[in-house]
């Protein structure tokens, strides 16, 4: 049995560390010891020290933002922790986790190591210095890399732009959703009730969204695209799903601009799929992305979806047939798109705009986690063969 050792920087909810707690509960038993490693604080943590048969621990020096000092003390605890768990593979996830768990892990002398790009932490939103900086890390990063997972055909490609890795040393494997808690049914009383708790009426329409509240879901997009939907569709309101550092600077928007009584800042909720089925239609504005999830969950409901053309987001919803995309901070373009699918409705809000497609194959949690074991199975193979599995670094130092 080999042990595979996820490491994550924060269990937050998000979609990367949906797929981690995931990954880890649901390996096959007969071939895989599965670990996780994090950071504390985490909304995810409790529930993760629940998943039968897995092994949870939590650094306390792990943290999100950059600090030399506790950034150095994570790396050490990481070093000495693969070493005394010795784990086959280690496969990391984010961009703190990934730069500090691959250079710990090959410290360690861990046989493979494996990192998926949920979307890059290099942004926009930086300064060029500090872009190429990052790239820099990155391609160092990779010459230790047995092998890198993408989201996104979108990332491969700019991994490949980056010099990180070779088309050879990169694999798509797809943020898989498991579809069924979203294509159940909801009740009209419980509908109508949720729709009640964020102040909408029953000829109201509600346009909705699931992002945490930081700069690459842009949030204050989302705000002023209500502001114009609002002009044009009066009956129109809007709900945000999740929280986050920006919270305050959101608020104090939707009173500049006078949508309180538009607006529902509902912070997170456990019970997404319920509430996303009182959504007439779902607004995603990011500035970058991998591939959202939330979209691929959105699309399960039947919900016409009005994105951002940023990331792998056009992998997952095609233009005039899941929904409409614009481009980021595109704010025009998505009010118009919002508008057109609130009118497309002829007066009948709560419910299904359009038929619901099965999702394909790919963009299921039982494939994803095949595919993880399918290259787990590879690397294991080709050590156990004598054959070294082949990182950037051993490709080019035979």
């Amino acid at each position: 049995m080999e042990t595979v050792c996820h490491v994550i920087t924060k269990l937050e909810l998000g979609g990367a560390q949906e797929v981690a707690l995931y990954a880890v509960s649901h390996l096959d038993r007969k071939k895989f010891r599965p670990l996780l490693v994090t950071g504390p604080g985490g909304l995810l943590t409790d529930e993760a020290k629940t998943l039968p048969g897995v092994d949870v621990h939590v650094l306390s020096s792990l943290a999100r933002h950059v600090h030399v000092l506790a950034d150095l003390a994570a790396f050490v605890e990481l070093i000495r922790l693969f070493r005394r768990l010795h784990p086959t593979i280690v496969h990391t996830h984010s961009s703190k986790a990934g730069i500090l768990g691959r250079w710990a892990a090959w410290c360690a002398r861990v046989p493979v190591i494996i990192h998926t790009i949920h979307g890059y932490g290099i942004t926009p939103a930086q300064p060029p210095w500090l872009r190429r900086t990052l790239i820099l890390l990155e391609r160092m990063t990779g010459w230790i890399t047995t092998h890198w997972i993408a989201v996104a055909q979108a990332d491969v490609e700019k991994g490949i732009e980056w010099r990180l890795f070779n088309r050879t040393q990169a694999s798509v494997v797809r943020p898989g959703i498991d579809p069924h808690p979203f294509q159940t049914g909801i009740d009209a009383m419980t509908r109508d009730a949720l729709r009640a708790q964020f102040g909408v009426g029953p000829a109201d329409y509600l346009v909705g969204t699931v992002a945490c509240l930081k700069p690459q879901k842009a949030p204050e997009d989302f705000v002023a695209v209500a502001k114009q939907v609002c002009e044009t569709v009066p009956n129109a309101r809007f709900a945000l799903i999740g929280d986050g550092d920006l919270r305050p600077k959101i608020e104090s928007l939707i009173e500049v601009n006078g949508l309180h009584a538009r607006l529902h800042l509902a912070g997170w909720r456990r019970d997404i799929p319920t509430v996303m089925k009182i959504f007439d239609a779902f607004l995603l504005t990011s500035h970058w992305e991998g591939l959202p999830r939330v979209l691929l969950e959105a699309r399960a409901i039947g919900l016409p979806v009005v994105a951002t053309k940023v990331g792998g987001v056009e992998e997952a919803i095609v233009q005039g047939r899941h929904g409409w995309l614009s481009n980021a901070g595109d704010i025009a373009g998505l009010s118009a798109h919002v508008i057109r699918v609130l009118k497309s409705r002829d007066g009948q809000p709560q419910g299904r705009s359009q038929p619901v497609e099965a999702l394909p194959k790919e963009f299921l949690l039982e494939e994803m986690v095949k595919q993880y074991e399918f290259l787990y199975d590879r690397f294991v193979d080709d050590r156990r063969g004598g054959k070294a599995p082949r990182s950037v670094w051993s490709a080019s130092h035979p």
